[in-house]
Parts: C-alpha cells; sequence; structure tokens
C-alpha cells in the first residue's frame, strides 16, 4: 500500500510547481527550511490521496514523515488527523502518542498549521496541557509553533486561557513565524471576543513585536488599530 501510494504522489507531482514552493518555504541555505525537497503537489491533492490511504498503519506511516520529500510528510500527517477522526479513544492515543514521539518530522510551517490543532487540540481540549507549555518554551522553533497553533481547536470552542498564556511566554520570541503564528491566534481569539483580545494588547502591545501585533489588529476597527501602532 505504501508503494502504491508512492507511485500516486509521484504522478501528481508538477515539477514547476516545485521550484515555486522551494523557494514559497525558504529552503536555501541558512533558511528555515533549508535542504526541504518538494514535488510540487497541492494540497488538495495530498488530502484526498490521505483519504484514499487512511488505512495506512503506523510503520509505514513512519516511513512517509521520514521521506525526503515535503509532500510524502504533509500527507502522511493529514493520514494521521484523518486515522484520528475514526478511531476510539484507545486508537485516538496512540495516534498521538506517534505524533509526539515524531512531531521533529514537523519540521515547516504547513506541516504543522495544517495538523496540530485538528490532532493535538481536539486530544487535549478537555485534558492536561502541560505538554504546550513544555512546547513552548522548547528550543525548537516548529515545538514552539505547535505550542501555539494547536490552541486553535481551544479558540474555536472560546476557550481563550491556553492561547493567552502561551502567548505571553512567545512575547519576546525572536522568530518571525512565532511572531506570525502568535498573531494569528490573537486574532482569531478577537473574532470570537473581541475585549479578550483588548485587553491582552492593553497589557502587552509595547512589547509585542511589530508583526505579531499587526497580525493580531488585523480585524479591528481603523481607530483602533491606529491607537495601538502609535502606542
Amino acid at each position: 500500500m505504501l508503494n502504491q501510494l508512492a507511485k500516486e504522489i509521484k504522478e501528481h507531482s508538477h515539477p514547476d510547481k516545485a521550484k515555486i514552493y522551494a523557494r514559497f518555504f525558504k529552503t536555501g541555505k541558512g533558511q528555515y527550511g533549508e535542504g526541504d525537497v518538494f514535488l510540487g503537489l497541492t494540497v488538495p491533492e495530498q488530502r484526498e490521496l490521505a483519504k484514499k490511504y487512511v488505512n495506512l498503519g503506523l510503520s509505514d506511516l513512519k516511513k512517509l514523515i521520514y521521506n525526503k520529500y515535503h509532500e510524502h510528510r504533509l500527507t502522511g500527517f493529514f493520514i494521521l488527523v484523518y486515522k484520528y477522526q475514526k478511531a476510539n479513544e484507545r486508537e485516538k492515543q496512540k495516534i498521538v502518542d506517534f505524533y509526539i514521539k515524531h512531531k521533529n518530522r514537523s519540521n515547516n510551517w504547513d506541516l504543522i498549521d495544517c495538523v496540530a490543532d485538528k490532532l493535538l487540540g481536539k486530544h487535549l481540549i478537555n485534558k492536561d496541557k502541560s505538554l504546550l507549555y513544555e512546547l513552548a518554551k522548547s528550543q525548537s522553533l516548529w515545538d514552539r509553533r505547535i505550542a501555539i497553533i494547536t490552541t486553535f481547536e481551544f479558540l474555536k470552542n472560546h476557550k481563550f486561557d491556553d492561547t493567552i498564556k502561551i502567548s505571553e511566554i512567545l512575547l519576546n520570541d525572536s522568530h518571525d513565524l512565532i511572531h506570525k503564528a502568535v498573531g494569528w491566534m490573537l486574532r482569531e481569539m478577537g473574532k470570537r471576543d473581541e475585549k479578550e483580545l483588548m485587553k491582552f494588547l492593553d497589557k502587552h502591545h509595547k512589547n509585542m513585536p511589530r508583526t505579531m501585533l499587526r497580525y493580531a489588529i488585523e480585524r479591528l476597527d481603523n481607530n483602533k488599530k491606529e491607537f495601538y501602532l502609535k502606542k
């Protein structure tokens, strides 16, 4: 089954798009995606393949997410999400344990943004969340991004505390990808409760990286945007 999936991934490859993706995901020397290799599949194509091969076992999934090609890894993580959606509680724990054990293979932002909230977020929403605080303090850029993006699922259920607390941990992070992720989650919180966002901004806007602040205030009215930017 794994060989057949690899064959179909190859059949869907687009060399021209692969070159564009390589630039977009910063694969050059010294960049955050250094050395990543693309085949040029679109996300919808990968989702369809993941649904088709949802019954792939975890041993084969491990091979898939350790593949050098970005699309193999993303398709593997999509499969993991779809397996989780179909699983019973015992199987769900096994899937999440697998994800955490191999989270280092989520080594670009899309591999996190398409998966973390849908898998880890759904699993932890009513469980102990100490793992997320460990990840938020990790030396790994990708661990820190997993921590904040996972909280998107909590926001969808109007649970704001963990987004706020993890955003505060990441407030002085040095990486632009974290500034964007935190700003995005704060904006999503504001879509659901503008007062909560403004409470956070009133406390922290003077110390927020500019990119984080701009993302966070994107949906506010112009007067409020101007107030926070000028301050």
